[in-house]
C-alpha cells in the first residue's frame, strides 16, 4: 500500500522548471516566494501553478500560470505548484 501511494505522489509532482522572480527551480514542489517586483512567473513544467498576493502563499489567489506559460505580476508575491 506504501508502494501506491508514494507512486501517486511522484506522479502529481511537477517536472520541468519554474521560475520564480529571478530564481529559477528544477522539478519544483511547494511554495516560493520572491521580493522581486513586479513578478515574473516563467512556468516550464507539466502542472499548473498558482500566484498568491501574500508571502509563502497566503492571501488571495491572484491567477493560474498553466505549463509552458510567462505572466508578469505587480501585486504577486508567492507562487504554489503540486
Amino acid at each position: 500500500m506504501a508502494l501506491a501511494l508514494s507512486s501517486a505522489g511522484s506522479a502529481a509532482a511537477a517536472e520541468g522548471t519554474l521560475t520564480v522572480g529571478l530564481n529559477t527551480y528544477t522539478n519544483p514542489s511547494g511554495c516560493y516566494t520572491t521580493n522581486v517586483w513586479p513578478m515574473s512567473v516563467v512556468n516550464h513544467t507539466n502542472q499548473t501553478a498558482t500566484v498568491f498576493g501574500l508571502p509563502n502563499c497566503q492571501g488571495h489567489r491572484i491567477m493560474p500560470v498553466r505549463p509552458n506559460q510567462a505572466r508578469v505580476f505587480e501585486f504577486g508575491t508567492s507562487v504554489s505548484i503540486p
